[in-house]
């Protein structure tokens, strides 16, 4: 199909787009299915190359900078569709190359009914890197903690669990046990004990960016409204969904994140398993996060509009009622916390229409419903 073809750049209905770091592929198809576009492009010159090419639907896996060629080209008069890399793979012919990629987007593109991402403006993008960065050091400041407990254990010293309790009684451990600790392990440490503060201090200077700008906008405070989410979950969901319009209701967008069962059904019989886990695995941990808060928080519950929700669920998954006295129902606990977390998210959609404050005027009563 591909060895004999003639280019007819008047002709393209649909491109597919391989993005690549520096190289772009891109396949075209005419009206009538044929062939009519297969070239390989630098980055520089897709404006100049999409400049010949006539309005049309042009598509694209979601990867890094597909929101930026999206944007540049709905500038120019196309159609862009960034679809997920998970609905193009069943369109793929042949062995894996560029080209054969290019084609199985443009394949898929054409799809009615296929899901497509929304494309993300440069504020929302600026929101998730703010958060990708403050996770990156976070997890760099529990990775130095963990160093400076080890090093510690092998020199015979253990200390109190949590991060303030090392942090508290770190300096006067390696006073008190001077002795025992060498010279050069205490430079190790003390070199160690500064990246952590270096870290914290960073940690913080984000963590107050992000603040400010959910006091600053209006999805962000009006998502703050609702019970157990507080300034980083809210700038993490705008950031991901912007106002959610892309879901026609609150379970496609406790789909997306994963805290729905995942179904493998056949025969007329329904099979659910555990959570699927799908989507941003950030952001699910989190809404669970904000889940177990509420939850550590019995008394609560009667001031929220699903509390009688709450305690069907306990009551229906043998967690005591107000507050369990032993380790009894661990999995149910953690079935309220994920569930709690979904009927959060079910809020949130008609919350981002209205552009109203969550007054909670939505009841449940049913678990799990």
């Amino acid at each position: 199909m591909t060895s004999s073809f003639k280019e007819d750049l008047s002709a393209v209905a649909v491109v597919g787009i391989d993005i690549g770091k520096d190289v772009f592929h891109l396949v075209g198809f005419g009206a009538d299915g044929g062939l009519v576009l297969r070239r390989k492009i630098k980055r520089l010159a897709l404006r100049s190359t999409f400049e010949k090419l006539p309005s049309c639907v042009v598509g694209m896996e979601a990867c890094l900078s597909a929101h930026f060629v999206s944007r540049t080209l709905r500038g120019m008069g196309f159609e862009p569709r960034i679809i997920p890399a998970f609905y193009v793979k069943p369109f793929n012919k042949g062995q894996k190359n560029d080209y054969n990629d290019a084609e199985a987007i443009a394949e898929a593109s054409l799809r009615p009914n296929l899901r497509t991402v929304t494309e993300k403006t440069q504020d929302q993008l600026d929101l998730q890197a703010l958060h990708r960065v403050r996770a990156r050091l976070v997890s760099r400041r529990t990775a130095t903690i963990n160093q400076i407990r080890a090093f510690l254990v092998e020199q015979g010293i253990a200390d109190r669990k949590g991060l303030r309790a090392l942090k508290n009684s770190f300096e006067a451990i390696l006073e008190e046990r001077r002795d025992e600790i060498s010279s050069r392990m205490r430079g190790i440490l003390i070199g160690l004990y500064g990246d952590w503060l270096w870290l914290d201090e960073r940690i913080g200077v984000i963590s107050n960016e992000i603040e400010e700008i959910s006091r600053t906008e209006k999805n962000c405070a009006n998502v703050m409204t609702i019970p157990g989410i507080g300034p980083i979950i809210s700038t993490a969901l705008v950031g991901a969904i912007g106002k959610g319009e892309t879901f026609d209701k609150g379970r496609d967008l406790a789909v997306w994140v994963g805290l729905i069962p995942r179904q493998f059904s056949t025969g007329g019989r329904t099979t659910l398993g555990r959570i699927s886990k799908r989507g941003s695995r950030y952001l699910r941990t989190l809404l669970i996060q904000a889940a177990k808060i509420i939850l550590m928080r019995p008394h609560n519950w009667p001031k929220l509009s699903f509390g009688a929700w709450l305690i069907d669920g306990c009551i229906a998954t043998s967690w005591r009622w107000p507050w369990p006295t032993s380790s009894q129902g661990s999995l149910g606990r953690f079935c309220v916390a994920a569930g709690s977390s979904t009927l959060q998210e079910i809020r949130l959609p008609k919350l981002f229409e209205v552009g109203q404050p969550n007054r909670g005027s939505r009841r449940r009563t049913a678990w799990g419903g």
